[in-house]
């Protein structure tokens, strides 16, 4: 379990602190790789509340206190691998409390990208640290997060942890920028330059007389559905009406 520590905390260390969304993936993911060091079970870290864990600033360490009564330390091999738990811990935690206060993607997007990340931190007071909402939530491929909180499920935390640990970790792309008021440039063909064919007009003129001769009784045609079809229900109604007296016997 020491020599996992250390190696989770390497890829920590290594994982980016900005670009949009892979500085939202790695804030998220830095944290499953810590409490995973910490030797808890996959389902524990799943069924994580933000109350269940607390910052121990004077050990740069991280206490948790699952819903099941399981206790558990996060691993001093983090720290000396050059990882803080600690930070670790803060960066998601801005994010969970800028997502509190400001609901958009596209806000958090420009928090996370901004230099000194004064608006991410100032976000803290936003969210009360014995809040029931879960610890670890989902996140699509563009950086969105569910209005509601869903939390990873286990499985999920073990593909991350997984992919973590064997070098396989997805590249988190941008999301395709969209202009908002797109600039439309129309080119204006000069008159002279069509040329028509001599025939165009006459075709044109044919084509016209034959489909009015092709629908020239199409009000007939839909006069005859509808007297058939009224027939056919004056039929089934007095089928009905003929054995409704032997129904009721």
């Amino acid at each position: 379990m020491r020599d996992t520590a250390t190696r989770i905390g390497g890829i920590v260390t290594r994982l980016p602190g900005t670009g949009w969304p892979a500085a939202l993936f790695a804030r998220r993911d830095a944290l499953v790789l810590t409490l995973a060091a910490a030797g808890l079970p996959y389902t524990e870290i799943a069924a994580l509340r933000i109350r269940d864990v607390a910052v121990e600033p004077e050990f740069d360490a991280l206490t948790i206190e699952t819903g099941t009564g399981v206790h558990a330390v996060t691993s001093l091999e983090l720290v000396r691998a050059g990882a803080s738990p600690r930070k670790v811990y803060r960066r998601w935690y801005e994010v969970l409390a800028h997502g509190e206060r400001h609901p958009s993607t596209r806000m958090l997007a420009d928090a996370i990208e901004h230099v000194d990340g004064t608006e991410l931190a100032d976000s803290v007071t936003h969210l009360d640290p014995g809040s029931e909402r879960p610890l670890l939530t989902t996140i699509d491929r563009w950086g969105h997060t569910p209005l509601v909180a869903t939390p990873l499920t286990s499985r999920g935390i073990a593909d991350i942890v997984r992919a973590h640990l064997g070098g396989r970790a997805p590249t988190h792309i941008p999301p395709p920028v969209r202009e908002t008021n797109p600039k439309r440039v129309f080119t204006l063909e000069p008159a002279s330059a069509v040329s028509l064919d001599p025939g165009y007009y006459e075709r044109g003129t044919l084509a016209r007389r034959h489909s009015h001769a092709l629908l020239d009784d199409v009000d007939s045609v839909l006069a005859d559905v509808e007297n058939r079809a009224d027939r056919l229900l004056r039929e089934l109604l007095e089928f009905l009406d003929a054995e409704m007296p032997e129904c009721e016997q």
